[in-house]
């Protein structure tokens, strides 16, 4: 004889709650374009072509003489650095006494498809630095890059090693053979030639596809499944909305930068080999002898720790710090881990190599 059958109670209502969270979720759920990214005071204090450099406001009475520039990532946009008050990487910074300067690369279009690294690096970035060693009356910066803008960072470092006073490289995208992620290993298959041939610029569809494959059942199922089961938590809709915004920003990569990335660092692997040049110019890691604090995530799928940590060891510098933390990319830079030990541990090495 054949049991009946009974659903668990508890399974039956929390399928009811989820099918009722989604039903209400248009009551709990802000329009996108109502959510401001831009959650700290700034003014744009530089701009060129479509690159701005933005200044925030100081927060503390007195801040350390020796101001620090980030140049973030060409994916994606820098809000995810400024992305809620109690989740702002920059307004830690700010509390700590920090001058803060941030580069905004801006959004390229179909003119821009020519630019190359030797752009970014030694005219978009140098000039910014200048602009600032002149405003704020210095020598030389701190210069902090994360993702492909702590590569950028490192080829600026090396070049320029006289205007850089520390280097602070978070999750840099340094040695690509060693970069186990999905993204390394489809950038290592690609003819990056044919593709930048046929449509120009990277454009961002290309890059939230990228994106969307590294974790499918995260990214995709598990996601929407814990927003809707938390659609009543307004810190919680909040935080996932921001997020979502910032996602869904993502630029287009200039065609002939998008092609040297790819075949310099992923395919060739010159930089960690001490064989890349640009502008005519060769990149040596041994040039960077200035104090350098990199970090890494254990956790991270975007750039494996495999991939940034030959940087600490490549360099020529004798004070380097290497620090691991147990996040991922983004929780690195925006979550409580990274407000209450990865900011912490970075403003004072800061102000202990700063002019005070």
């Amino acid at each position: 004889m054949i049991e009946d059958s009974k659903l668990d109670p508890k399974l039956v209502e929390e399928f009811l709650k989820f099918g009722k969270n989604m039903i209400d979720a248009p009551k709990f759920v802000p329009a996108l374009d109502e959510i401001n990214l831009e959650v700290t005071e700034h003014e744009v204090a530089y701009t060129e072509d479509k690159v701005r450099l933005l200044h925030y406001k100081p927060r503390t009475s007195t801040q350390v003489k020796t101001p620090l520039i980030i140049a973030y990532a060409l994916i994606n946009r820098y809000h995810i650095l400024d992305i809620h008050p109690q989740k702002s990487w920059v307004r830690n910074l700010l509390d700590q006494g920090i001058d803060v300067y941030m580069v905004d690369w801006g959004t390229p279009t179909n003119m821009d498809k020519y630019l190359d690294l030797d752009d970014y690096v030694n005219g978009y970035l140098d000039n910014c630095v200048d602009f600032v060693r002149d405003e704020s009356e210095v020598d030389n910066v701190s210069l902090q890059g994360y993702c492909t803008g702590g590569t950028i960072g490192t080829v600026y470092t090396s070049l320029h090693p006289e205007k850089v006073k520390n280097f602070v490289a978070t999750a840099p995208v340094i040695d690509g053979w060693r970069d186990t992620t999905v993204i390394s290993n489809l950038a290592k298959h690609i003819d990056v030639d044919k593709m930048v041939d046929s449509i120009g610029n990277m454009p961002p569809e290309f890059m939230y596809y990228c994106f969307s494959i590294l974790k499918p059942f995260e990214q995709g199922i598990e996601k929407y499944t814990n927003f809707f089961r938390n659609i009543e938590n307004e810190s919680f809709v909040d935080n996932f909305l921001r997020v979502e915004k910032w996602l869904g920003d993502t630029p287009p990569i200039p065609g002939e930068l998008f092609k040297q990335w790819i075949r310099d660092i992923y395919q060739d692997n010159l930089l960690i080999q001490d064989k890349m040049y640009v502008g005519g110019k060769h990149i040596s890691l041994k040039n960077i002898k200035m104090p350098i604090f990199t970090q890494v995530a254990i956790g991270d799928h975007l750039v494996s720790p495999e991939c940034s940590m030959p940087l600490h060891y490549a360099v020529g510098s004798e004070d380097k710090t290497l620090r691991v933390y147990p996040t991922g990319h983004v929780g690195m830079i925006a979550s409580s881990l990274s407000q209450k030990k990865v900011l912490p541990e970075l403003g004072q090495w800061l102000k202990e190599h700063s002019e005070l």
